[in-house]
């Protein structure tokens, strides 16, 4: 059943539409998102779970050392689950630093004592294949029992065109990832573990009295970066996943296979200038705000309110709030029992005559069964209902 939004629904959208419209004056053309000589790119609105450019995003490249966002996925969920201590203290295995040519290292020696919190430091910072390794030992018991789990990860995230071989991102046929998967990692990361995620933005760190700088250079062209991640090999070019806070909104930026170091920074802060510059982000409905109330046959409640139980945002070009329309679509007729969290139908928006963003609705309390005499009314209200509609 469809059915055209409700008087409350629209009050809130126009007041919306009316704050966004006091500060434009006239609808502003949506810009062109920018062009980028990089293999491939996305930008991913974190706040309103939108995909704003998607260049080739989907197509599986080499992600060099973007792998290690799964190693500190992993190694955070250890530290939850309390196999690992952020004062624990650690032995370098004696394969972890392998000391090939063009790794990069925080300079761990085989044997030497270190603890779990230098060790993501050096992991994330100072991106040491010495310490992904030692934690992937750690946590699993071997480098492939790790790379394991690594799959198991991103196969659950729903990382459909990732697979990884090792955990440091070492060139191999069989490990890719695309730079949509990178953006839902990086999501992960910053929705899961806040606590840890300013590791991500950090510029530097010393180790035994040595101080590499973070190769993120958005940490320092922006000021609004935090984070997270480079990666370069020889065959996969220079990658990059950013990401930015402005006010309450944030941006996650995917850049593979760039050319060069300045060019993977200047791409990425070209997609985020983009998406900060060129959209509103708007919150809709509040956590648990009722949204509509529905009609219930055969329970204890004869009406039902629907709603979410989160914030509800959205990411919309700017100036063009007014041309934004909602329906919301619900399975009728509606019976008990009802369980709160339970779906029950779907809002759907569109933007200048055109499909937009789709919410699923549920239910925002349960619903038991009611006896069987209110049952049995409700079951003869709706025979004559279905043949003699009004």
């Amino acid at each position: 059943m469809s059915i055209v939004i409700t008087q409350a629904i629209m009050k809130s959208f126009l007041f919306f539409a009316g704050l966004l419209l006091s500060f434009t004056s006239y609808a502003l053309q949506q810009p062109e998102p920018p062009v980028l000589a990089s293999k491939s790119y996305l930008l991913y609105d974190f706040s309103s779970n939108q995909i704003l450019v998607n260049q080739n995003g989907h197509a599986r490249l080499e992600p060099a050392s973007l792998t290690k966002l799964m190693t500190a996925y992993l190694t955070f969920s250890a530290i939850k689950q309390d196999k690992l201590k952020l004062d624990q203290t650690l032995t370098v295995p004696v394969d972890a630093p392998r000391n090939s040519s063009g790794e990069s290292r925080m300079l761990l020696k085989p044997g030497q004592s270190v603890t779990v919190d230098e060790l993501l430091h050096g992991l994330i910072v100072q991106s040491g294949n010495d310490a992904a390794n030692t934690l992937a030992v750690q946590i699993s018991g071997s480098e492939a029992t790790f790379v394991e789990q690594m799959n198991k990860e991103a196969q659950r995230m729903g990382m459909k065109n990732t697979h990884f071989v090792n955990p440091v991102g070492m060139p191999n046929a069989q490990h890719y990832s695309s730079a949509y998967d990178m953006a839902i990692l990086a999501a992960a990361l910053i929705r899961d573990y806040p606590e840890h995620y300013p590791l991500f933005g950090l510029r530097d760190y010393t180790f035994n009295n040595v101080t590499q700088a973070n190769r993120n250079r958005l940490l320092w062209l922006d000021p609004y970066a935090d984070g997270l991640k480079t990666g370069h090999t020889e065959t996969a070019g220079f990658c990059l996943v950013g990401s930015a806070k402005r006010d309450k909104r944030r941006l996650i930026s995917v850049v593979l296979g760039a050319d060069s170091d300045n060019q993977r920074a200047s791409e990425s802060q070209k997609l985020l200038n983009y998406g900060f510059q060129s959209f509103d982000a708007v919150r809709l409905y509040q956590n648990s705000q009722p949204v509509t109330k529905v009609r219930v046959w055969k329970g204890t409640e004869s009406h039902l309110d629907l709603g979410f139980r989160q914030d509800i945002f959205l990411t919309i070009p700017k100036g063009s709030f007014a041309q934004l329309k909602a329906t919301l679509e619900t399975h009728q007729p509606i019976l008990a029992p009802i369980t709160s969290g339970q779906q029950m139908g779907v809002l759907k928006l569109s933007l200048n005559g055109k499909p937009y963003a789709e919410f699923p609705l549920i239910a925002l309390d349960s619903v038991t069964l009611a006896n069987v005499f209110s049952r049995g009314w409700d079951s003869i209200r709706l025979l004559v209902q279905k043949y003699n509609p009004l």
